[in-house]
């Protein structure tokens, strides 16, 4: 019989020696033959030189192998020195990015950053979809980049989808605390603990972290902190959430100077945190990819708001008849449990956990507390359809 401990990982999960033995290694340029040095434990590839490799298949095969071992049983992180090899369509690019920024925080009147003190930086969400509606054109030929469909391939196959989402860091903005990222590292606590180990180990599998600087990126303006080989740990979810977890990474994360144009992609589960930026006068300005596999969806739709408007009046009338199991069970049965993809123009990470926005089953465990009229329901999951998909 297999013990529960190997299946749900909890604190006791969480042994800091077993980090220190896996992050304790030194990358050798001989296992990675393509990459042109190693920096920092992270292998640093040659745009140009990448190019040139998969301009046929059997090179591109070649380099997408090495890419995903990095991913996979190696630091975790790759670097990219001229992913855009053409950095003036880097700076059209970044010049449609500040319209939209200063148009929306005009609008608004705050930054659009919803993981950041007030002020500290700015954000542009969707940036992707953004580009393409005020420069099409540009839009063309920035993803026009078989060198980032490569990357990507590598890891998540064909089929990926693209998110992105720029950050701009002004000077004095502050380092982030250590996390791993999307989909596991928003969740609460408990919702790791109720989640099997298995799942802790695959999620990491399912995006892909990418960065390409759209300025200079120099140490003292806070390029990303990394922890390499960390990816293998797999109770980190949890794990980053520990003060002797963070205070090891604080003493042992290394970060790479990039220049514009450059790429940085990761394993989610690297231990990580944007830096602090230092300088008087550099603006940190990157396009953050988060890129997705085709692979975490349901095989049918279930239009799930509309059934649960459809079941709700017949579940508040019997639900003091049932457990809180049963209620639960019902919960899980009919409302949808995840509130991404989301539009966070419009839908901010407030829900209970302050990472994520409402879901549509914490929608419904509140009606069911406070026992909402239908009508208050039906007119609450439609004002969150509105801002998710309006």
């Amino acid at each position: 019989m297999q013990d529960a401990h190997s299946v749900w990982l909890d604190d006791g999960a969480c042994d800091l020696d077993t980090l220190k033995r896996q992050v304790d290694r030194s990358t050798q340029a001989e296992e990675y033959p393509l990459a042109a040095e190693i920096e920092n434990n992270i292998p640093i590839y040659s745009g140009d030189e990448l190019r040139r490799h998969i301009a046929t298949e059997t090179g591109a095969r070649a380099v997408m192998a090495e890419m995903n071992r990095v991913f996979t049983s190696g630091p975790g992180i790759v670097a990219v020195r001229g992913g855009y090899a053409d950095t003036a369509l880097v700076d059209a690019v970044t010049e449609v990015f500040f319209a939209a920024i200063e148009e929306e925080e005009a609008a608004s009147g705050t930054s659009g950053d919803h993981f950041a003190a007030a002020g500290s930086n700015s954000r542009l969400w969707n940036a992707h979809q953004k580009l393409a509606a005020r420069a099409p054109e540009l839009y063309v030929r920035y993803n026009a980049n078989d060198l980032l469909r490569r990357i990507c391939q590598s890891w998540l196959g064909t089929g990926y989808q693209i998110t992105a989402q720029v950050n701009v860091v002004r000077p004095g903005g502050k380092a982030q605390q250590v996390h791993r990222d999307y989909h596991m590292g928003i969740q609460t606590p408990d919702a790791m603990a109720a989640t099997p180990a298995g799942q802790h180990a695959m999620v990491p599998y399912l995006t892909l972290q990418g960065a390409v600087a759209h300025t200079d990126v120099p140490v003292a303006s806070g390029p990303t902190r990394l922890l390499p080989y960390s990816q293998a740990f797999v109770p980190g979810y949890m794990a980053v959430q520990n003060d002797g977890f963070r205070a090891f990474f604080d003493a042992n994360f290394v970060q790479l100077p990039l220049a514009k144009g450059d790429f940085l992609f990761f394993n989610p589960a690297v231990f990580h945190a944007a830096g602090d930026n230092t300088t008087a006068d550099v603006q940190r300005i990157v396009n953050l990819w988060q890129i997705g596999s085709i692979y975490g969806r349901t095989m049918e739709h279930v239009d799930r708001r509309r059934l649960t408007q459809q079941v709700y009046p017949s579940l508040v009338q019997q639900v003091d008849k049932l457990t809180t199991a049963e209620i639960e069970a019902l919960i899980a049965a009919t409302a949808e449990a995840y509130p991404f993809p989301a539009n966070l123009d419009n839908d901010a990470p407030l829900g209970p956990n302050g990472l994520t926005p409402a879901s549509q089953q914490d929608v419904l465990r509140q009606a069911l507390t406070e026992r909402w009229s239908a009508e208050r329901l039906n007119a609450e999951l439609d004002a969150q359809h509105q801002r998710r998909f309006g």
